[in-house]
């Protein structure tokens, strides 16, 4: 019988992503996709998989239990991408985070415990929930020190994950993964961000001075990570996932104006995060140790980032034109429009 793997989240970038990745890789596995559709949830990012056999989209909470119960009964594996994601909408509503990343998370647990068909449960955290590195890279066994309520709230469902195989037994595996990029990225989030403002002649709000440090994995290299872990991780085990590719935010500005061809002068240095943590890093030992590697060199990658962007312009405009909350959010934190589409100029 074929597999049937149950997607939390497969609507939202990270999800979306790792569906297609499944029809490329497992074309003869059965996917179920569970997604609330949020702002950030959209179904255009299923574009070719949608309608086709052995893919259906169930429009749904992680954490109403009526829906999460029967489709947790059929798989067997789970991954959970369902998660509120953005640091700065955190710091302004916290509570939709916990009920999402906490709550959800919970719910899922408790319905693969009434049923233990899955042989594998995939929670899918992140490496901020280790806090500010200053120097060295986080390894898997260090202490969490989430700094913001996004990341809190995604140290509390990676734990509360653990204590279901510690408790019951449950075969959960946690992969904590560094910041994710490529296409079908909300355009909230710094890089989708920065080349649609750059490719409209706008400025790009680059926080405080720019020289955080971010670790960037190629999205494709992350779902290639669980991929492998679906099969070859051990129940109870946390896994970094990491691109080995360390820039500052500076840095990152600079190489996406230069691909879209856009001048320097377009940074806007805006006021810096509450609590922003200089510095991630991930030591990746453990999963390089199953044989996993990332094939996505960072400075290709992001030029095929760019160029998706620039063929997608429908895809992001419509997003920053309506959607009345990401209007909100960027008047709330950079003071001006998001987009002359959205401006009407």
């Amino acid at each position: 019988m074929a597999t049937e793997i149950l997607v939390t989240g497969g609507a939202g970038f990270i999800g979306s992503n790792f569906i297609h990745y499944l029809r490329r890789t497992h074309p003869e596995w059965r996917i179920t996709n569970l997604d609330k559709l949020t702002y950030a949830g959209n179904l255009e990012n299923l574009e070719g998989v949608e309608g086709e056999p052995g893919y259906r989209f169930v429009h749904g909470d992680i954490g109403d239990e009526k829906t999460v119960a029967p489709l947790v009964a059929e798989a067997d594996l789970i991954v959970n991408f369902a998660a509120e994601t953005h640091v700065d909408r955190s710091i302004r509503n916290a509570g939709e985070f916990i009920l999402t990343d906490v709550y959800g998370t919970f719910v899922l647990l408790e319905a693969f415990r009434a049923n233990r068909r899955a042989r594998s449960f995939v929670q899918i955290s992140t490496d901020e929930v280790y806090g500010e590195v200053s120097t060295g890279s986080s390894k898997e066994t260090d202490p969490l020190m989430p700094r913001n309520p996004y990341s809190a709230s995604k140290a509390g469902a990676d734990r509360l994950a653990y204590s279901y195989f510690a408790t019951y037994g449950l075969p959960v595996v946690v992969t904590r993964a560094s910041n994710n990029y490529g296409p079908r990225q909300y355009p909230e989030k710094v890089i989708p961000l920065f080349i649609t403002n750059a490719l409209e002649d706008r400025p790009v709000p680059l926080y405080g001075d720019g020289l955080q440090v971010r670790d960037w994995i190629h999205v494709d290299d992350h779902c290639s990570a669980i991929d492998l872990l679906l099969s070859r991780g051990t129940p109870g085990e946390t896994y970094n996932v990491g691109g080995g590719c360390e820039v500052t935010n500076l840095d990152l500005t600079k190489r996406i104006l230069d691909l879209v061809g856009k001048p320097a002068s377009l940074i806007q240095s805006v006021t810096d995060r509450p609590g922003h943590d200089r510095r991630y890093s991930l030591d990746t030992t453990k999963l390089r140790g199953l044989g996993w590697m990332p094939e996505r060199r960072f400075d290709e990658g992001l030029a095929d980032t760019v160029a998706w962007y620039r063929a997608h312009p429908s895809w992001w405009q419509r997003i920053k034109a309506n959607d009345p909350g990401y209007r909100t959010f960027y008047r709330e934190h950079y003071g001006q429009e998001p987009s002359a589409s959205a401006s009407g100029t």
